[in-house]
Formats: C-alpha cells, sequence, structure tokens
C-alpha cells in the first residue's frame, strides 16, 4: 500500500476527495447503464448493437469499480475510518448505488 500512498500525497485532499465522490457517482451512474445493458441482452440476445452497449458499458462500470477500489486506502487516511467503516465501504462497492452512499454519509469530517 506504499505504492497508493505516495502516489496520493502528491496532491492535496480536497482535490483526492473530489476525485473520490466524482468516482462515486460515475460508479452509480455506470451501474444503472450496465443493468439496462443486461436487460436488453437478455431481451435481444442476437443484436449486434445489444452485445456492443454491453460490451462498451461493462468496461467502462468496471473501470470506475477499480478506481472506487483503488481510491478506498487513502479516503479511509483522510477521515480517519475505523476498520469497520473501511470494510464496509468495500463491500460497498459489490451493491447497486451504495457508493453513492458512502459518498452521502461516511466521506464526511463531521460524522459523530
Amino acid at each position: 500500500m506504499d505504492f497508493l500512498e505516495k502516489l496520493f500525497s502528491k496532491y492535496p485532499q480536497e482535490k483526492t476527495i473530489r476525485w473520490f465522490k466524482q468516482i462515486c457517482l460515475a460508479e452509480a451512474v455506470s451501474w444503472f447503464f450496465l443493468f439496462t445493458a443486461m436487460i436488453w441482452i437478455r431481451t435481444d440476445p442476437e443484436d449486434i448493437f445489444a452485445i456492443v452497449y454491453i460490451s462498451t458499458i461493462g468496461s467502462i462500470h468496471g473501470l470506475f469499480f477499480t478506481l472506487y477500489l483503488i481510491f478506498i486506502p487513502a479516503i479511509r487516511k483522510i477521515y480517519t475510518w475505523d476498520d469497520e467503516d473501511f470494510v464496509f465501504s468495500l463491500m460497498s462497492a459489490f451493491f447497486p448505488f451504495a457508493t453513492i452512499w458512502v459518498d452521502k454519509k461516511l466521506a464526511r469530517f463531521d460524522r459523530e
């Protein structure tokens, strides 16, 4: 994890937080489009546009999913999360729209 700390130490905390918030939203939105692609491919599996759409959206969602997981250790350090919050934020990556909840509820300085 040293390489991640070195990477994120180059940037101010405000910039890292802003990137994390954008990634949380982008991951949730890309999941929505991936869900629509899954429905489309199930209803018309022979359509070439459905195949291209699910491949493209799946790749984009995978990018945002990976970026979210990469940013979690840096955000944990910024917000001084305990182990429970950290594990919950990691688990939320696997549930639809849970990254928005992490952004709105966990990623705050004024939490009790």
